[in-house]
């Protein structure tokens, strides 16, 4: 059979509608793809979790995270088990606190009342254990994402030096 002019124009036609289905599919698959890969990642994103979205996440004991915010006043406690420094504190966030154990030497800018952030996980107890403690840069630095947390829960006040943690109500 002869090619007509016709004829050509078909098969053309119809290259340019697979070529056209294979894009659009092409597309639809990546797009699924980078969703599927950011709703996996969407927990890991986050540097750290302060202690209210861990007490609301029910956090299950054994799962490694960063947990980060403020070091209580008047929670620190340090003791020698043989030879292991074991180091006990509570970080909060102005609205709920965590109690925390971390065996091992702190790290010299480590202070009450100051930024920290620590890795590990919480055990059956509900106390989380870490297995690394980062403390701030210097006395005027705190982490930018625990700022903006405890500003999110309304317990950070911006001053002249800095900002504050806003003792929380107890009566409300």
């Amino acid at each position: 059979m002869a090619t007509t002019p016709l004829n050509k124009g078909l098969k053309a036609g119809a290259r340019k509608k697979r070529r056209l289905y294979l894009l659009v599919t092409s597309l639809l698959v990546l797009g699924l793809a980078i969703v599927l890969v950011l709703n996996a990642l969407e927990d890991n994103i986050r540097l750290f979790l302060d202690p209210t979205e861990i007490v609301e996440k029910g956090i299950k004991p054994g799962q490694q995270f960063r947990l980060g915010g403020l070091v209580e006043n008047d929670s620190f406690e340090s003791h020698h088990e043989g030879n292991i420094m074991v180091n006990k504190f509570v970080i909060t966030d102005g609205n709920e606190s965590l109690p925390v154990v971390y065996e091992g030497l702190l790290p010299d800018l480590f202070r009450e009342g100051q930024g920290v952030v620590a890795e590990g996980h919480m055990n059956e107890a509900g106390i989380f254990v870490a297995s690394e403690v980062l403390a701030k840069h210097d006395e005027n630095y705190m982490p930018k994402e625990v700022i903006d947390s405890l500003k999110k829960r309304g317990q950070w006040q911006e001053g002249e030096k800095g900002g504050t943690l806003t003792p929380k109500d107890k009566n409300s």
